[in-house]
């Protein structure tokens, strides 16, 4: 296979991204947007030894798990990979997205359950990060970026977005053309306009305009002000040459920069920053997954617990949990909502790193039935926290991850199926390990692209 050159071939599997996997003339080829079974032609745009990377040219012969994508700028726009794909070819995909992880990178070849839907296919995310800037010609544009790129694709919508996106991009619009200010370029750092971000919480809109510098929003304000009614807005300055969205200057030109909320029964202020799942109805489904496998009367362990949120929950589930977090604006959140919610004596926040306080905690409540609760960052745990959890002792240790890949690796270094030698993951039998895995459950937070969440149980072994 030569780069550039034109190939014809059927697609036998997806890769981990949902493209197609297609062998020809002794290659692997990876090409998006493609379905398993589907002959395609395709050119080969990157060849490496005997891996190459490909773009679709044309469909000769379609699956009939394909469907028309909604979205105008799909395949060109970053943010979805499997618009062109029915809903349960999707979920069949990250179910074995999940089980394919487990066993390649962790060693663990398990059952892994069906993959919880979403009520909505399209329409869900209660969050929108919309980027402001230029196109090849100097002229401001707002839009999505392309994969892998910081180039903007300019669009008036977004078909997984709620319903509103389109409200806030034709009011970013007129503001623009008005206000006489530009989308920010990143490579000449002219410009003063660098993203509209909101939040949707419960009917109520945060709003934050990020800026190089102080500008005049009242035109945006009075805009949005025609089809929202209760919101609050925000003025950000990040004058910054990075990608970071946010500076650390505020200014709220709006209403009080927040808003009250609830969820499962947790009272919680929430700002622009506040993190959320951005499914509210999956969101709720993973929860309660996990409040479900914590039972009422044992201490649970929240590590990485950020503002403390599922902390909460568990404490008034389970009469008693300590979150571990090591930012300190995070943990001082949890604070203020263990006494917005009257938790004094129940929840218990510590400020610090997993590994330096975990066994501090477990010595406090020993001869306690005890649950560790994990939910880590995209890149999964440090090697030390899955050696603190796994002298920890916990009677359940229940992982929710947003990326199978490092899920498989920390499940499987917690199991003892792999071992890090240098760096590298070795296969092991896994047999002196005393915990054993309950379930594996993918929750599609994110339809319409490649990533799920995951929740998986593990438990110690009967004696």
């Amino acid at each position: 296979m030569i780069k550039n050159g034109e190939y014809e071939g059927v697609v036998e599997g997806l890769g981990t991204d949902g493209e197609g996997i297609i062998k020809v003339e002794g290659t692997t080829a990876f090409v998006p947007f493609c379905l398993v079974g589907e002959r395609v032609r395709f050119k080969a745009l990157k060849v490496k030894a005997n891996i190459a990377y490909g773009k679709l040219i044309e469909v000769l012969q379609n699956s009939t798990a394909r469907v028309e994508p909604k979205c105008p700028v799909f395949g060109k726009c970053g943010g979805c990979n499997l618009q062109h794909a029915e809903y349960a070819a999707q979920l069949n995909f990250k179910r074995e997205s999940v089980k394919t992880a487990l066993k390649k990178i962790g060693g663990i070849d398990c059952e892994v359950q069906p993959c919880v839907p979403c009520e909505k296919e399209y329409g869900y995310r209660n969050k929108l990060v919309l980027p402001i800037g230029t196109d090849g010609e100097g002229k401001t544009v707002v839009g999505f970026y392309a994969t892998h790129s910081h180039r903007i694709v300019p669009t008036d919508g977004c078909a997984i977005q709620s319903e509103w996106v389109t409200d806030v991009i034709s009011a970013v619009k007129r503001y623009i053309d008005n206000s006489g200010l530009s989308g920010y370029d990143g490579q000449t750092q002219k410009g003063e306009l660098r993203h509209i971000v909101v939040r949707e919480i419960k009917g109520k809109f945060i709003f934050a305009l990020v800026a190089t510098k102080e500008v005049n929003a009242q035109k945006l304000i009075s805009s949005l002000a025609e089809n929202f009614k209760e919101f609050t807005f925000l003025l950000n300055i990040n004058s910054k040459p990075t990608n970071a969205i946010f500076g650390d200057k505020w200014k709220t030109l709006h209403g009080e920069g927040f808003f009250e909320a609830e969820e499962v029964g947790i009272k919680y202020t929430a700002g622009v920053n506040t993190f959320l799942q951005v499914n509210d109805g999956v969101r709720a489904k993973l929860y309660s997954r996990v409040l479900d496998e914590a039972e009422e009367g044992v201490v649970a362990l929240d590590l990485y617990s950020g503002g403390g949120m599922l902390t909460a929950m568990l404490a008034k589930k389970c009469g008693a949990a300590y979150g571990i977090e090591v930012v300190e604006e995070a943990s001082r959140c949890a604070d203020e909502l263990k006494e917005k919610n009257s938790l004094d004596g129940k929840m218990f926040n510590i400020c610090g790193t997993v590994e330096e306080k975990i066994d501090g905690v477990m010595k406090a409540t020993a001869g306690k039935k005890r649950v560790i609760v994990c939910d880590p960052p995209r890149k999964g745990m440090e090697r030390s926290v899955v050696r603190a959890i796994s002298k920890a002792g916990a009677d359940k240790i229940i992982l929710v991850s947003c990326n199978p890949a490092t899920l498989a690796r920390d499940l499987g270094l917690l199991l003892g199926t792999v071992e890090e030698v240098d760096g590298k993951l070795l296969k092991t039998s896994g047999g002196d390990c005393e915990y054993l895995i309950d379930s594996v459950t993918p929750y599609d937070m994110f339809p319409q692209t490649k990533w799920c969440e995951t929740v998986a149980v593990i438990s110690k072994k009967a004696n």
